[in-house]
């Protein structure tokens, strides 16, 4: 990295806080102005200050978890002032008051308790969240808990501690919920309905939510679980504890299980507590043999008696040919990644990835990387230091710039995540490489998850990406297809 000639300001708040999402969304805010080269607004968190030294910063002596790093490098003084002002002002911000006062929001569990919210959302760092957890459940109150890098022990006793005091525990690392019409995470903006979603999936609720939507039905709620919950350890104790709840809710018509691979043996004593309920339990664990995410709608909406649409797809005027190559995924959504490794597998055989689905499928996402690969930029070991690629893709940026100019690439296919939480313009980041991939001949094909409601603006983007010249479609599991079709079925295809 060139540094000189820069200019730099590094500090760090001694007892500073704000969220990670909040945090990312600065980062990204600041980075983008004119003039700066880098910026990092973060909690100093071990991970964090070693993104820092990679970024050329030096973080202040003694500075830790309970510190807020802010580190940016312009080319300009003015430019540099500028940055530390916008930074400023978006850290010191007021926060929204509770509708229909002016008070300022609490900033503690407690000083929420007080004022008595129901329902405690968790979002700071991980050796912190256990103990805000306790706290929400010593007052009877259920609790999502956004933050990842929990133990799997704490889980386990705050799961078990919620079930004995009827409670409800939703993570740790929830990355989508939606309950009384308010999304929490990353959350689509979607119509109430009929149906209620249990998730130890993010992005695969997401898309589940969205066709859904896009198909005229609504959800009475989406529950995320979190992605360990299934585990043999967790042994689906808020899965559970979720299908009682919404199993007596009278706005629940129907229920659907959505769950990355799950141990075997908890699988099938949820599908036996399911059998049970009074509502109807449709279930969506990903694995070979299973229905996708878009079956998965399909289903559910035959259920509910409602037929399902063709779902959107956004056709360039002129798209790239198919050509001799490797098919390469480049995901921010693990659960989008893994349905897509299935689909392209059943055609293409093994495919590479960091998050294998089966034994022989784990590869290192490194820019040498031969054969079929996908890789999930939202996995733990690429978001160390880094905020998730839903808000800042600029790991996946990179290495989609990579293949573009990688003889060896016949296709690429990205998944586009829409909704609170994410990106404001994720197409706007991507088009110049899309536009850029069109003129190498190199296809690029687009599942864009979202509804017609999120801020991002479901037409306008796809229609960006549309121009630019990918192929775009509204449901994962067609743009996997296609796009497994496009170098299946090119000339001189890799074998």
């Amino acid at each position: 990295m060139n540094t000189e000639s820069a200019f730099v300001h590094i500090e760090a708040r001694r007892g500073a806080y704000a969220d990670s999402v909040t945090l990312m969304q600065v980062s990204r805010q600041i980075e983008d102005m004119p003039g700066v080269r880098a910026a990092l607004v973060a909690m100093a968190t071990g991970l964090n200050l070693a993104r820092a030294r990679e970024m050329a910063f030096a973080p202040p002596d003694g500075a830790g978890p309970d510190d807020l790093l802010i580190a940016i490098r312009a080319d300009e003084p003015d430019v540099l002032a500028a940055a530390r002002a916008g930074a400023d002002a978006a850290l010191s911000a007021p926060r929204k008051a509770d509708p229909g006062t002016s008070e300022e929001p609490p900033r503690t569990i407690a000083a929420a308790l007080q004022r008595g919210a129901n329902f405690a959302f968790i979002s700071v760092p991980g050796t912190h969240a256990f103990a805000e957890a306790i706290d929400a459940l010593d007052a009877d109150r259920s609790v999502m808990i956004f933050s990842d890098n929990i133990p799997v022990r704490q889980e386990v006793a705050l799961k078990k501690r919620a079930l004995q005091n009827g409670q409800l525990v939703l993570g740790p690392d929830s990355g989508t919920s939606v309950i009384s019409g308010i999304g929490f995470g990353f959350a689509n903006v979607v119509q109430p309905g009929p149906v209620g979603i249990v998730a130890a999936s993010g992005t695969g609720a997401q898309q589940l939510m969205c066709l859904l939507d896009l198909a005229g039905v609504g959800v009475s709620a989406c529950l995320g679980v979190g992605s360990r919950d299934l585990s043999s350890a967790v042994q689906g104790m808020s899965a559970l504890a979720a299908l009682s709840e919404l199993d007596s809710d009278p706005a629940t018509e129907l229920i659907v299980l959505v769950s990355k691979p799950p141990d075997p043996q908890v699988a099938a004593a949820i599908r036996r507590y399911a059998a049970k309920l009074r509502t109807p339990v449709i279930p969506g664990l990903l694995a070979r043999g299973q229905p996708d995410l878009q079956a998965l709608a399909e289903r559910s909406l035959k259920a509910l008696g409602r037929t399902a649409p063709a779902w959107p797809c956004w056709l360039p005027d002129d798209p790239a040919p198919a050509r001799a190559g490797f098919l390469r995924g480049l995901f921010c959504g693990g659960t989008l990644c893994g349905e897509a490794m299935i689909i392209a597998a059943e055609s293409l055989g093994v495919i590479r990835s960091n998050i294998p689905l089966e034994p022989g499928w784990r590869a290192d996402p490194s820019w040498q990387e031969t054969g079929h690969l996908m890789v999930d930029f939202g996995e733990d070991s690429l978001t160390r230091g880094r905020p998730h690629p839903m808000i800042d893709p600029a790991l996946r940026l990179q290495r989609l710039a990579s293949e573009i100019a990688n003889p060896s690439c016949g296709a690429v296919l990205l998944d586009v995540v829409l909704g609170h939480g994410s990106h404001p313009d994720p197409a706007a980041l991507l088009t110049p490489l899309v536009a850029l991939a069109r003129d190498s001949s190199l296809p690029v094909v687009i599942a864009l998850v979202g509804s017609t409601r999120d801020p991002q603006g479901l037409e306008s983007q796809a229609e960006s990406l549309r121009a630019a010249g990918a192929t775009v479609f509204a449901a994962n599991a067609e743009a996997a297809r296609y796009a497994v079709a496009l170098v299946r079925d090119a000339p001189g295809r890799c074998q």
